[in-house]
């Protein structure tokens, strides 16, 4: 099995002399070669040793091509293929399989209904939402049925890495042979989907054989559910000849408080109707995988896991297939009727999993994709979504704010706006001095919400006649889906509102700014992305951002749909990707470009002043920029100067015209997580911090790697559980802030949105406006943490008041006036750090596991804590002046 060094000898020995025909198979891509690696070594063994071997018989033909790239599909059906251009009378000498080569035509065909799998092999295929638990239930399916029968099996699982919400397929196999199978089913026995919403727009049975069984979760019920499905489903179960059954298996999770957690429910639902297991063996089993998978989070995990399994059964039911269809609701396309073409013949099929089948003609030559289409997406994941009550509306803008995927939205505009509104649309009068007569309201986008319930969370609007009702409360997607679509539709259609009409000094005026991060894949009440969407808001428009790998790359700037936007005027971030190792410099070196470009601008300018006008050359060299009013002035300069210099015909007037764009102020960003800030990237982020430059970092501090499901880093505190510290982290949390205040020219802010709204928002301006290099290190909760995440926000508010994460702000700029440079904007502790971190699983999971080693962190912790208030609190009292030397600088 070793291929290198190529045994020459021996391949040659073990080909027949009556070999006619060789095809060489490469997983690889050697660019500018005459041939992959192994079909060259064929070649060269063929001719230094054939005639050796066979005498005057003629040597095989040998024929080279590609499988396998990116994790393509290679199936028996395509290995018939290859057979079969063996045995065309002119083979392709070089030839791929498995992708639709319509550029330079070396694909081969193959018949996809071609199979080699005996009949006594049971397949089964589920449709699952990334983070509902189908993939771990059938990991645990495939445990059970290994260990516990003679069937050998197996389990492929299809997901793509957004964060949560995604569609998940899980290919298992069982039979009573030994599976070599390495690809996906396609001929299923067994189809289950376990999210009722899929069958809008998903083919879920194109799997299915004729006589298979086909189990849905679905809120309707046995006698209701047949006119709920698309008419093309019920087609194929009609004609495919499938028993269907149905479980309302989120009322089931909701019952045993699962909340969303349908996996176990689904799972015995499974072993109760395929019979791989006999049913009482099979629940015993999935009670004791529940037992090893949950055991560490405590007895009521465990007990509501159990319950779920035991009700599973009472609720499940055989649908009475009708002979005929009936209603009249169609499956959707994948994306809206307006989305562009290219979203509309390319995006779409990679959002309905067929990417594989894109021709390559349909790719971007130069692999730019465009952005903003998030927005086409409509997952529809949420099972409620938040509907706005006016009447008790204080028109604060924190739902709007800390709502992670931007579904929320507000907007200020005139009464005349809503000329054409929607029968359910609703606004009321805008309650502040500065926009006298103009009406507000606050609107849900009800496709691309996940239900977190966040903004409900923070909403301090309560209802005094109606126990827990807020100004936004969360009620059933299904009873308004269809108005709130139209609500959004033509709240999208309202002009925005002039950017130097808007007060982004305060909340509720930052939040009627345009957000250009939108319906990201995050997960529902992820902690971070509120941090990109109010950047998106105030800066967006003119950002340039360099995303270290992580979290933040993954919902930010993965295939098939991008959550960055552009406004109606097409300016939007530009965004760019790097690794941990190097995004800091990556960063650094995008302001580095910027500033040459700027200079290289100016410089021309100075040259062109006679010719383009002094007064107007004056006047875009001297813009200082500082605020929103002045980059639109100075945007409104710079569109003069691109028409006037598409009337000069000079070479010096065209090379202006390639930059003069650099002339607008760009905002710099870097951004990642704490695994590249605090760890890998650290001397990068160092270097950066040294340079004095004009740049943003954010970082988004979950003190985990969150991407890569959870390990410690040096940001996690101690005490706290994470991967590769499972004993609770023994030492503290690196004081990155601190670091950099040592530099002195830096500017630095902790934030904590949930805590503080206008501090971060503060901290975003301030750290935006210095022209030197700025850090923002943000508070951000994560599913790691073990919370409830539509809490998420509210947590961070007894994070801050037990000291574990101080909110502060250093400002360089003070050192010019003699004031303090360091702001300690929380207050001193009022409460233990134990009684906020037991509230996390990270936290809770050791002190049941080992409460000694527990309370000895913990005690440890607080001292910590003790210890930095104390330093804070000084730091706070120091005056930082400008030196003698340096002011003579200046």
């Amino acid at each position: 099995r070793l291929y290198r060094p190529f045994d020459v000898p021996s391949f040659l020995a073990a080909l027949p002399v009556t070999t006619k025909r060789i095809a060489a198979l490469d997983r690889t891509k050697e660019p500018g070669a005459i041939g992959e690696p192994l079909y060259q070594d064929i070649i060269t063994a063929l001719i230094e040793g054939w005639s050796e071997r066979a005498g005057d018989v003629p040597a095989p033909k040998v024929i080279g091509g590609r499988y396998g790239l990116s994790s393509k599909e290679f199936t028996p059906a395509m290995v018939a293929g290859v057979f079969d251009e063996l045995a065309a009378p002119k083979p392709k000498p070089h030839f791929t399989v498995g992708i639709v080569d319509d550029v330079t035509h070396l694909s081969l065909k193959w018949d996809p209904t071609f199979t080699t799998e005996a009949a006594d092999t049971h397949r089964a295929v589920f449709y699952g939402l990334g983070s509902d638990g189908t993939v771990g239930a059938n990991k645990n399916t495939v445990k059970i049925v290994g260990e516990n029968t003679p069937l050998f099996a197996q389990g492929y699982f299809v997901y793509d890495s957004k964060k949560a919400g995604s569609v998940t397929v899980s290919h298992l196999r069982f039979s009573p042979r030994p599976i070599n199978g390495s690809y996906l089913c396609r001929n299923a026995n067994f189809v289950a989907c376990h999210q009722f919403n899929f069958l809008e727009k998903m083919d879920v049975l194109e799997f299915a054989d004729p006589g298979a069984t086909f189990l849905l979760n679905s809120p309707y019920g046995p006698n209701e559910v047949w006119e709920q499905i698309p008419i093309e489903t019920q087609r194929q179960i009609i004609d495919k000849k499938l028993k269907f059954y149905v479980i309302d298996a989120e009322s089931v999770a909701q019952k045993a408080g699962l909340g969303r957690r349908i996996n176990t429910i689904m799972q015995t639902c499974f072993f109760a109707i395929s019979g791989v297991l006999p049913r009482d063996e099979a629940i015993a089993e999935i009670k004791d995988t529940i037992k090893k998978t949950y055991g560490k989070r405590g007895e009521t995990v465990l007990h509501q896991n159990y319950a779920g399994v035991d009700m599973a059964i009472a609720e499940l039911f055989e649908v009475k297939v009708p002979a005929s269809i009936a209603g009249d609701l169609r499956r959707l396309p994948a994306v809206p009727a307006y989305a562009p073409d290219f979203v509309k013949r390319v995006t779409a099929m990679m959002i309905e999993g067929k990417g594989d089948l894109l021709p390559v003609s349909a790719l971007p030559v130069d692999g730019t994709f465009p952005t903003g289409t998030a927005r086409y997406e409509k997952r529809s994941i949420a099972l409620s979504i938040p509907i706005w009550d006016p009447d008790i509306c204080i028109q604060c803008g924190l739902c709007s704010l800390v709502c992670p995927h931007a579904a929320i939205r507000t907007k200020v505009f005139p009464i005349s706006a809503l000329a054409n509104k929607p029968a359910g649309y609703q606004s009321e009068p805008y309650s502040g001095k500065e926009y006298p007569g103009l009406h507000l309201t606050v609107q849900v986008a009800p496709d691309d919400c996940t239900g977190c319930g966040v903004c409900v969370d923070v909403c301090p609007a309560r209802s005094k006649e109606m126990v827990k009702h807020k100004a936004i409360n969360m009620e059933p997607k299904l009873d308004h889906l269809e108005v709130e679509r139209a609500n959004f539709d033509f709240f999208l259609e309202i002009p925005e509102l002039d950017r130097k009409q808007v007060k982004s000094e305060v909340v509720k005026g930052s939040q009627l700014l345009q957000p250009l991060f939108e319906f990201s894949s995050a997960c529902p009440g992820c902690g971070e992305t509120p941090y990109l969407k109010l950047m998106s808001q105030l800066f967006g428009d003119r950002a340039m951002i360099g995303n270290a790998t992580g979290c933040s790359s993954i919902y930010g700037g993965n295939l098939p749909t991008t959550p960055y936007a552009q406004n109606k005027q097409g300016k939007g971030p530009t965004w760019n990707n790097s690794l941990f190792e190097d995004c800091a410099e990556f960063g650094l070196g995008m302001r580095l470009a910027v500033d040459q470009q700027e200079a290289y601008a100016r410089e021309l300018l100075r040259r062109m002043s006679s010719v383009l006008g002094d007064d107007l050359v004056r006047a875009i060299l001297e813009s200082r920029q500082v605020d929103d009013a002045e980059i639109e002035a100075q945007r409104a300069r710079v569109a003069t100067l691109g028409q006037k210099l598409a009337q000069l015909d000079s070479i010096e007037a065209r090379l202006l015209q390639g930059v003069a764009d650099a002339l607008i102020r760009r905002s710099v960003w870097i951004v990642g997580g704490d695994g590249w800030a605090y760890d890998i990237g650290f001397g990068g982020l160092d270097h950066v911090l040294a340079s004095g430059r004009d740049v943003n970092i954010l970082v988004l501090d979950t003190e985990v790697y969150s991407n890569t499901g959870g390990q410690a880093s040096k940001s996690t505190p101690r005490a706290a559980v994470a991967k590769f510290a499972s004993g609770g982290k023994a030492v503290g949390k690196k004081d990155l802030g601190m670091m950099a205040v040592d530099y002195g020219n830096v500017y630095v802010a902790t934030v904590a949105m949930g805590a503080n709204p206008l501090q971060t928002l503060k901290a975003f301006r301030e750290a935006e406006s210095y022209r030197g290099t700025s850090l923002l290190i943000a508070y951000s909760t994560c599913i790691a943490h073990g919370i409830d995440m539509s809490t998420s926000m509210n947590h961070q508010k007894e994070a801050i008041t037990s000291g574990y994460w101080p909110l502060y702000r250093y400002d360089p700029r003070a050192a010019y006036d003699g004031s303090k440079p360091f702001h300690l904007d929380s207050r001193k502790p009022t409460t233990k750090f134990k009684e906020f971190a037991l509230k996390e699983g990270r936290y809770a999971m050791l002190a049941r596991a080992n409460p000694a080693q527990a309370e000895r962190l913990l005690e440890l912790a607080q001292k910590d804590i003790n210890d930095r208030w104390h330093f804070y609190e000084q730091m706070a009292g120091i005056e930082r002046t400008i030196s003698p030397m340096e002011e003579a600088a200046r």
